[in-house]
């Protein structure tokens, strides 16, 4: 008898709605709202996840380089050493000023002026400027694909607003066909404008912090580039710059 009543009760009992009932019960709109949120947030992760691989890479190579340069002062061995690193912006910028350096001083294979004609010092003005060009370039590459992060962090909430307007509009449209406003007839339309506006926000706020962090971390290595370019200069200054 008692498990009789309790079968009765349960049967009774109104059933929980989850996060895919109210999906799957979504609109046609509200299912493209949730389709096109899907996409930025696989695209944004798949970036900072790349993004992730690419600084440790870089962290481990740029420390390598730091600490053969410091303990080398002879730039054509350097030289070589930073031709083996494809994953350090700072032996790019190494290797442009290296190549300025060669074709304004003219130097032999062992590094050294073939004549006495190449040491002025205005020409550290030309090494100077491909050492800054090398580096904008570099920073280029490390702000690839920050705009999409960007871009998805600012985007995504009002798509997800849109969703949830157009939720309420359904919610509104249900009131005036049934001539009702209990809970049976608001809700789904309450439900989708919801789950469409959590989804926008589960969207927008990873992108927007991965990308404060990239642009902090731009903004690391483009002044460590930026101070590797005047030790440079200072060491050719010191080896092959000669004053009267």
């Amino acid at each position: 008898m008692n498990d009789y009543l309790l079968t009765i009760l349960l049967s009774q009992a109104p059933g929980e709605i989850t996060v895919i009932d109210m999906i799957t019960s979504a609109g046609a709109v509200s299912r493209g709202v949730l389709v096109v949120l899907l996409l930025f947030s696989l695209a944004s992760w798949g970036i900072i996840m790349h993004k992730m691989r690419l600084y440790k890479k870089i962290r481990k190579d740029t420390d390598a380089f730091r600490d053969f340069f410091q303990k080398k002062n002879q730039l054509d061995h350097i030289y070589t050493y930073a031709k083996k690193l494809r994953n350090c912006p700072m032996a790019r910028v190494f290797l442009a000023g290296y190549i300025e350096l060669a074709t304004q001083f003219r130097l032999t294979q062992g590094g050294q002026p073939d004549s006495d004609e190449g040491f002025l010092l205005e020409k550290l003005d030309s090494i100077s400027r491909a050492l800054e060009r090398a580096t904008a370039q570099e920073v280029t590459k490390l702000e690839r694909w920050l705009f999409f992060l960007g871009t998805t962090g600012s985007v995504t909430p009002f798509i997800g607003l849109f969703g949830t307007v157009w939720g309420v509009m359904t919610a509104f449209s249900g009131i005036g066909s049934k001539g009702s406003a209990s809970i049976a007839v608001v809700a789904p339309g309450i439900a989708e404008a919801l789950i469409v506006t959590a989804a926008g926000l589960f969207t927008a706020i990873p992108a927007v912090i991965a990308y404060n962090y990239f642009v902090y971390r731009v903004k690391i290595k483009a002044t460590d580039m930026d101070n590797f370019s005047l030790d440079m200069l200072s060491l050719i200054d010191r080896i092959y710059i000669k004053r009267s």
